[in-house]
């Protein structure tokens, strides 16, 4: 009877690749937890997942939620987003830098993209104006970390 063990697995060679269905869950790293869910709370009113208890919960609660490290995680239809507060100030996202260039969420219409217009001018946040990509339109804006968000509304 001969079986696989790890180092087995090791040395095959991979002949096909892993099939995904789809995105489980973005987390960004951000320097200051309460002014980010300020501002995604504003600017998007995901429903709240999971969040870091109080500080009064019960040991077991923390243990179970430890895996949002003082964070937060949002619900919307296309799946789950995360803020973990882990970098420190001065620092800012770069997407010239290895890692995320910008994360992008579909909307349902050109018009969408006017209604996020006058959201984002309400609340002072800059944003380019609305472009035409041929595939479709984007309306682009950053958050208070520097990250590149895009909203995008299909042709």
């Amino acid at each position: 009877m001969t079986g696989s063990t790890g180092q087995d697995s090791k040395n095959r060679k991979a002949t096909v690749p892993i099939n995904v269905t789809d995105y489980a869950h973005v987390r960004l790293t951000v320097t200051d937890i309460d002014r980010s869910r300020a501002f995604y709370d504003a600017v998007f009113g995901f429903e709240t997942a999971f969040e870091t208890p109080p500080a009064d919960a019960d040991q077991a609660t923390k243990d179970q939620l430890g895996f949002l490290f003082g964070g937060v995680i949002y619900r919307f239809p296309g799946g789950l987003l995360g803020l973990r507060p882990v970098a420190s100030a001065p620092d800012r996202h770069d997407e010239d830098r290895v890692g995320l260039d910008h994360l992008s969420f579909t909307v349902a219409s050109r018009a969408d993209l006017d209604d996020a217009v006058a959201v984002l001018d309400g609340l002072g946040i800059p944003h380019e104006p609305i472009k035409d990509i041929g595939a479709g339109h984007i309306l682009e804006f950053r958050d208070p970390d520097n990250i590149a968000l895009e909203l995008h509304a299909p042709a």
